[in-house]
């Protein structure tokens, strides 16, 4: 099928101009002012912004966690994410103690497949990575698996110890892949745990109380320290405070490869949330947790400045009755994790641009180009140029909404709550294709499946 999309304003991270796309086998064959050709549909986008799609690269789709699952699997997550403009999504596969990481590939393949309605793509979670493991890595990077995310937090269940971060930043250097690191304390954190619980402090706002922005800052100054040595890009997910930020400025004056992301709720919500009455504070127990308030305006000239490159979710949604209330005793036994792939691009144009933040080209750059470009899907993904895949987004920037779990515009993801209840934000998506599919169109599901696995160029190469 051949789509025209006729007479809007097209933005990129470096191009703002009005024209016409044409595109043809859900690739964009032409660009130009008033093109003249015939095509199967055609789009008006008068008066909207045309954007490539967005690109989440960091969910959790059916992912265990505390004895339980996140809610949103590969069909209903994705589904939820094209309805908010996110066309790509990268996923994280599990590697378990001991085990293969080939086999925790193929465990993600099994639950994706067939299911997805957007293209995706796998990060792979180490847990351990023993020496004779190690040509595992170069395995994984030549099935299109080319970053890994390893863990300072939870003591346990996916903590590593130092010589393994060191041990597979080095590998990952050499085979030309990417790191992508959760930055905390972890044995800290767990000590600090232990004396909260035994002084009787089991209420959810104990889980931002036991975990201090100082111990975020410490895990990412080391790990920007072991990848400096090892000669491996650093990927530094979910940073949610000033203090972790100042290492990340630090190390990229210098010179060192790293990157950081931050999250929609570390720019809207703050620690006030786990103050709510009873249990409902629960709804927001992730890692890291919300902040103080004033670490917003310090992420979003983050964001500004380039120091903070681009703006995942982190969605891992678990529901609060029957999934969040396995924590009712205890807050170490809430599920950590909140939903909110549905609502980044809303949220991020609203405090970002119409709060006159950032420019449109940054917000492009923060929700799709700088992640393409990070995780090797750059330039089939992430642009809007003649041979990328037609992932697009038609948005309407006057377009108002009140997110909420009761508005089906705002909600479609398998969950009993909104992370962002209540707040208002202006611009949504209009229209969304993936791959020149028209998924999504006038706030209803047109075309569902269909999404596929992308298989990822290696860091500072080009995926066509």
């Amino acid at each position: 099928m051949s789509v025209l999309i006729r007479g809007g304003r097209i933005v990129t991270a470096v191009d703002d101009y009005y024209g016409d796309i044409f595109i043809e086998d859900g690739v964009i064959r032409q660009i130009g002012a008033s093109l003249d050709v015939g095509a199967d549909r055609t789009i008006d986008a008068s008066g909207k912004l045309v954007f490539p799609g967005g690109i989440d690269p960091h969910t959790h789709l059916e992912m265990p966690f505390g004895g339980t699952f996140s809610a949103d699997d590969f069909d209903s997550g994705t589904v939820a994410a094209a309805f908010g403009g996110t066309t790509t999504l990268i996923d994280f596969a599990i590697q378990k103690k001991g085990e293969s990481a080939l086999k925790g590939l193929d465990t993600w393949h099994e639950k994706a497949e067939g299911k997805a309605t957007i293209d995706y793509g796998f990060h792979m979670i180490l847990t351990d990575m023993p020496e004779e493991r190690l040509p595992e890595m170069e395995r994984l990077a030549g099935a299109g698996v080319t970053s890994y995310k390893l863990f300072m937090a939870y003591p346990g269940v996916f903590y590593v110890d130092d010589g393994t971060l060191y041990r597979t930043f080095r590998q990952a250097g050499d085979n030309g892949t990417r790191i992508s690191m959760h930055a905390e304390n972890g044995l800290v954190i767990d000590e600090i745990i232990k004396e909260a619980v035994k002084d009787g402090k089991v209420a959810p706002k104990w889980h931002a109380h036991t975990r201090p922005t100082r111990l975020e800052a410490e895990g990412v100054h080391r790990a920007i320290a072991i990848a400096e040595v090892a000669g491996v890009p650093l990927y530094i997910v979910h940073l949610s405070c000033s203090d972790a930020l100042d290492e990340v400025k630090r190390a990229r004056a210098r010179g060192v490869d790293v990157i950081a992301e931050t999250c929609p709720q570390y720019l809207f919500l703050d620690q006030s949330a786990y103050e709510k009455e009873g249990f409902e504070g629960s709804k927001w127990v992730m890692t890291p947790p919300l902040r103080e308030k004033w670490n917003q305006d310090v992420l979003w000239q983050g964001l500004a400045f380039r120091d903070l490159e681009t703006i995942a979710t982190d969605h891992c949604p678990f529901c609060f009755k029957d999934q969040k209330e396995l924590g009712l005793d205890s807050f170490t036994q809430i599920p950590n994790g909140a939903p909110g792939v549905e609502n980044r691009m809303s949220l991020v144009y609203t405090g970002g641009v119409a709060a006159g933040r950032i420019s449109l080209n940054r917000f492009v750059e923060l929700t799709s180009t700088a992640a393409a470009k990070a995780f090797g899907l750059f330039p089939k993904k992430g642009t809007i140029a003649v041979g990328s895949d037609a992932d697009i987004v038609v948005f309407d920037p006057e377009r108002r909404e009140t997110i909420s779990v009761d508005n089906e515009a705002t909600h479609h993801m398998k969950v009993d709550y909104s992370t962002y209840e209540g707040i208002e934000v202006t611009g949504m998506p209009e229209t969304v294709l993936s791959r020149g599919r028209v998924v999504v169109s006038g706030g209803s599901l047109e075309t569902k499946g269909g999404g596929q696995f992308i298989r990822r160029a290696r860091s500072g190469e080009l995926l066509r």
